[in-house]
Formats: C-alpha cells, structure tokens, sequence
C-alpha cells in the first residue's frame, strides 16, 4: 500500500541508500526490542536471574530488602520505555539512556559486574544516538503517519 508523503519529506527512494538513516532505523527497533524483552523477562528470568544484578547496597538499605519487588516494577517500567521509543523516540531516547545510567551507576556497586556497565555504557550511547537521529527521522514518519 502505498501512502502520500508531505512536501517537505525527501521520500523513501532518497532513504533507501541513506546510511545514517539506515542507522536510526536499526536503533529504533532495537530500542523498542529490547526493553520489552527485558522487561518480560523481568517476571519470568528466561534469560538470566535479573535479581542478582541489583547492588545489595540498594536492595537492603535503600529497597528494604524488597529487591525482587523493585525488579518487577523496573520490567514495567521497561516495557513501557520500549513501547514509549516505539510511538516517540526522540523523547523516550533520553528516558531509555537515562535509566540505562541508573542501571550502569548500580552495576558500579556490584564487584563483578563492571564488563555489563561497561555495555552497558555502550547501550546508553546507542540511545542518545536514536534521540538525536529521531529529530531528524521521526519527525518524517510520524508526518507521514498523520497524511496517510
């Protein structure tokens, strides 16, 4: 099905070759993944414990003991962060690096877990670029969204 595109939008044919929107498009889905994913396995612990991450100094004095409860609310959170990047990604962008930098603060507190922050680190690169390639990209497809 092919859909109308506004005047100001350069066209799909000028995207088809264009790497750093290829780039955006590649961040995008990966950004809306990956956080869902997570944030299921949250409850289920599939892919890993996710427990055992949280530094035992957050877990006992700051959570109370509650650490597993916290963990739960965190995969929410994250699902709803993927779905945010999803509809808007310029904003959720800086929302999913901001908790990928409360993830990576945490991790500093685990001994053992420094290689993790350290991807981790690279994750929350990842998002700031999404953010800042959604001021150029988004906005084309959400215009095209609404004209369609």
């Amino acid at each position: 099905m092919s859909q109308a595109l506004p005047s100001d939008f350069a066209g799909a044919s000028d995207h088809a070759h264009d790497p750093a929107y290829h780039a955006y498009q590649i961040l995008h889905v990966a950004f809306i993944v990956a956080p869902i994913l997570a944030g299921i396995d949250k409850f289920f612990h599939v892919l890993t414990n996710w427990d055992m991450y949280l530094a035992p100094v957050i877990n006992n004095h700051i959570l109370g003991g509650h650490g597993h409860e916290f963990m739960l609310a965190a995969g929410v959170i994250e699902i709803i962060a993927g779905l945010g990047v999803l509809l808007m990604p310029r904003v959720f962008g800086w929302i999913v690096a901001a908790w990928l930098a409360g993830i990576i603060i945490n991790l500093l507190l685990v001994p053992g877990f420094y290689d993790i922050a350290l991807r981790d680190f690279g994750l929350l690169l990842a998002a700031v670029a999404l953010a800042r390639l959604s001021s150029v990209y988004a906005h084309h497809w959400h215009t095209e969204q609404r004209t369609a």
